[in-house]
């Protein structure tokens, strides 16, 4: 009877652990595509580009971009609350990074436009 118990929270067990590894499985896919939906913007893209070589603040980024300060902010905004790149507040300058997410979708796109 013991063993048949046993058995029973074994398998139970297994099956808890198969669906939090389905669960945590469609979370990155989730996490990927949002990703993926966030850098499908051409601008978007170069600005990833610009930053994967250096620091920038959004006046740097407007004049190599080529379009106003709002727009360019707007971009970055999304890129921002997707965890992409990262803000720093020097004076009345924000100056802008890529996070490791950031950096790794950065050689992505380096290796896709090759």
């Amino acid at each position: 009877m013991a063993t048949v118990i046993l058995d029973k929270k074994k398998a139970t067990s297994r099956a808890a652990r198969a669906r939090d590894e389905t669960m945590q499985h469609a979370k990155r896919i989730q996490r990927a595509a949002s990703l993926l939906k966030q850098v499908s913007d051409p601008t978007r893209l170069q600005v990833i580009t610009l930053l994967s070589e250096r620091e920038r603040h959004v006046g740097g980024l407007c004049a190599e971009l080529t379009q106003s300060k709002p727009a360019v902010s707007h971009h970055l905004a999304l890129l921002r609350h997707g965890g992409i790149i990262d803000r720093r507040r020097q004076g009345k300058n924000n100056f802008y990074s890529l996070t490791d997410t950031g950096e790794r979708l950065s050689q992505i796109v380096k290796g896709v436009v090759r």
